[in-house]
């Protein structure tokens, strides 16, 4: 049996753009995906903070150290510039897999830096 959990979190990260006027998906700084060990055009959920909105996506690349998360094409009208995000990735797991499982948690500042990276535990 396969199970669903998360694999990668990026906690708190505040939106720097928001542009309708774009084919789609949420550009995310470089470190950040790395970090998180999440690809471009990999599926994310993204939860706003500020208004509740949740919807999915998918990562693109930012320029590395750039701080930038921008919520590009028709998710642009689920979040402004300056709300928080928490942007996620989830993977199937096997049950033999899941008893080694731990998700990759990312913290950021304010300008969405990395500050610490945590692994939750089962």
């Amino acid at each position: 049996m396969q199970r669903t959990f998360l694999k990668a979190k990026i906690h708190r990260a505040t939106t720097t753009a928001s542009r309708l006027d774009y084919e789609g998906s949420c550009e995310i700084d470089g470190v950040l995906l790395d970090a998180a060990g999440i690809s471009a055009f990999e599926q994310i959920q993204i939860y706003n903070i500020n208004n509740g909105n949740r919807f999915t996506t998918y990562a693109i690349r930012g320029r590395d150290d750039s701080g930038v998360i921008s919520v590009n094409g028709a998710a642009a009208h689920k979040a402004n510039v300056g709300d928080l995000l928490i942007i996620t990735s989830y993977a199937n797991y096997s049950e033999y897999e899941v008893k080694n499982y731990a998700p990759t948690l990312c913290y950021v500042d304010e300008h969405n830096v990395l500050t610490s990276i945590n692994s939750g535990s089962m």
